[in-house]
């Protein structure tokens, strides 16, 4: 059974720095993309950053480009999202989500997918 935790979140100032964690267990083959995505009330699921399984291919958002950065941990299972120059507009619950056999750009772009619980992240002054 895929199982993804996040871990991370939290409540910072405009220009501050977090960095997401996610630990995935539950499937062992390489074809697959995994990423994360963010969710504000009343608006759809965006996927932020995404990464390949297989060949560690990147895709993010225009919204978080030079500004996140996503990274996988093969030897840990682990995906994280270093997130620095935090905007207001990134306030959102975070959610880790993967699915298989499936190109990264098009995985980042659309809403399929095993998705954790989620981590909050709130950016104000």
């Amino acid at each position: 059974q895929v199982q993804l935790v996040e871990s991370g979140g939290g409540s910072v100032e405009p220009g501050d720095s977090l960095r997401l964690s996610c630990v995935a267990s539950g499937f062992s083959q390489n074809n697959y993309a995994i990423g994360w995505f963010r969710q504000v009330p009343g608006k759809e699921r965006e996927g932020v950053s995404c990464i390949s399984g297989a060949d560690e291919t990147t895709y993010s958002a225009d919204s978080v480009k030079g500004r996140f950065t996503i990274s996988r941990d093969k030897a840990k299972n682990s995906v994280d999202l270093q997130m620095n120059n935090l905007k207001p507009e990134d306030t959102a619950v975070y959610y880790c989500v993967v699915d298989f056999w499936v190109e990264v750009e098009a995985f980042c772009k659309g809403r399929d997918g095993y998705s954790g619980r989620g981590t909050q992240v709130i950016v104000a002054s």
